[in-house]
């Protein structure tokens, strides 16, 4: 298959695999977005390939490459699974681009994957068989686990003032995470890291608000279905390694910020200037705490804490993610040399740092 082009318009340029499949009725599509991560991508797309040659129904793979400037479009479109790259010419935020692949999707349900997330086997199946079993749910989320195999909470409580406070106890593990137990459960909101989507509800909802770059994205999106009559499932028995790539650096404190932003944005949006604010200053409380214990335990970064508390208090202030990506969109494309791999976007994995307990993990 030839190299994907790049369209220089507002509109992404897109080709298809060799094989066209659309006399086939697509059961279910894989969405892929990637941001810079060339070998992750890769891995996760033979995870995928494993899956589809097993299950009983027709799919289709779609990536989104996120303007990665590191081969990564072009890796894609050589993969034998997959039957269209969309690759942009100009960065923009997870929520813009899981609706983009959400509305090109031809499946009945459309399966939404970060470039780190890792399938294992049986995951495919698993969440279809939940949505299928649950009429009245739109998502179905997986049990996410670490590179070193240890368990990642991946189901939360909607962010509240009370969970808030519950963050603020050092409660928020006991009270606010819903990723427990060996069944199937119906819980709040579930990370989009592999997350099985019911394409007629995100349609019902107009998919995610692209007014959230990155962070609270998913949480939104799940407040929106709830609200319309819809319900999020945790399936434990789908599993997917999670590949963190964490940030330091300079681009590690637009990830803090970010992620302040737009859990502000949330409150204010879903409940009041009064809640966000109250959330603001309790999770604020819960970082400054942690702040204080990371002085004592070793291999903790007590300034890093201390960043979450001034971003969390002052969420307007500071340079994001969204003015990262106008950086690099301001910059002209560079053929990457050979053998250079990606890593320098502003990636979505997440760290587990769980301030305050609002059901926000951190994704940057």
């Amino acid at each position: 298959m030839s190299a994907t082009q790049r369209q220089r318009g507002d509109q992404p340029a897109v080709e298809p695999a060799a094989g066209d499949r659309s006399e086939e009725e697509i059961e279910l599509t894989y969405c892929v977005v990637n941001t810079g991560q060339r070998e992750l991508l890769l891995r996760g797309l033979d995870a995928i390939a494993s899956e589809r040659a097993s299950l009983p129904f027709a799919t289709e793979v779609l990536v989104l490459d996120n303007d990665s400037r590191d081969g990564s479009a072009r890796a894609a479109g050589e993969h034998s699974v997959v039957d269209c790259v969309v690759a942009l010419s100009q960065r923009r935020g997870k929520a813009l681009n899981d609706s983009e692949l959400l509305r090109r999707a031809r499946g009945r349900y459309a399966l939404l994957l970060n470039e780190d997330s890792e399938l294992r086997s049986g995951a495919t199946l698993a969440l279809h068989e939940a949505l299928e079993q649950r009429p009245d749910a739109a998502c179905a989320g997986a049990r996410l686990l670490r590179a070193d195999g240890s368990a990642q909470a991946s189901a939360w409580r909607f962010p509240t003032p009370l969970s808030a406070l519950a963050g603020a106890l050092l409660l928020h593990r006991l009270l606010n995470v819903q990723s427990r137990g060996a069944h199937t459960r119906a819980v709040d909101w579930c990370q989009s890291a592999a997350l099985l989507v019911r394409r007629t509800a995100a349609e019902e909802v107009d998919y995610l608000d692209g007014d959230f770059f990155v962070y609270s994205d998913e949480v939104d999106f799940a407040r929106r279905l709830r609200d319309a009559g819809w319900r999020s499932l945790y399936v434990p028995a789908a599993v997917a390694l999670h590949h963190e790539q964490l940030s330091t650096g300079a681009l590690g404190e637009r990830r803090i910020v970010e992620m302040a932003r737009n859990r502000d944005l949330y409150m204010r949006k879903h409940h009041s200037r009064a809640a966000a604010a109250v959330v603001r200053w309790l999770t604020a409380w819960a970082y400054a705490l942690r702040a204080l214990a990371a002085l004592l335990l070793p291999g903790h970064e007590p300034r890093r804490y201390w960043r979450h508390v001034l971003a969390t208090l002052k969420p307007a202030r500071g340079e994001g993610l969204r003015e990262a990506a106008e950086e690099h969109n301001s910059r002209p494309p560079r053929t990457a040399p050979a053998g250079e791999h990606g890593g320098a976007g502003q990636h979505a994995g997440r760290s587990g740092e769980h301030g305050g307990g609002t059901g926000e993990s951190d994704r940057g």
